[in-house]
């Protein structure tokens, strides 16, 4: 493990990150105190289609239209109704 100050990070910046693609841990520090980490990071494994099927129940009520306060929350944080959602009750947006 090789430690750097700040500015020689910032000068070696491409190298470290070469160093950490070879796995090769790398220390940032600020007045040799040590403040930061570089490491590779482990690529993730591909995503499963239905990984979580049984295990997770979404209720019917999931997709019951939003009240109108929870409608006029969304319009004055956003300035407009959520996508899908009308301010007419039971009619959608297309």
């Amino acid at each position: 493990m090789a430690t750097f100050d700040v500015r020689e990070a910032r000068t070696h910046l491409s190298r470290l990150l070469l160093d950490a693609e070879r796995g090769r841990e790398v220390v940032i520090a600020r007045n040799g105190r040590p403040i930061a980490r570089l490491v590779p990071l482990r690529p993730r494994g591909r995503r499963q289609f239905g990984a979580l099927r049984g295990q997770v129940r979404v209720p019917d009520r999931f997709f019951d239209p939003l009240p109108e306060s929870e409608l006029e929350r969304w319009e004055e944080e956003v300035g407009a109704a959520p996508a899908g959602h009308s301010r007419v009750a039971g009619v959608a947006d297309e």
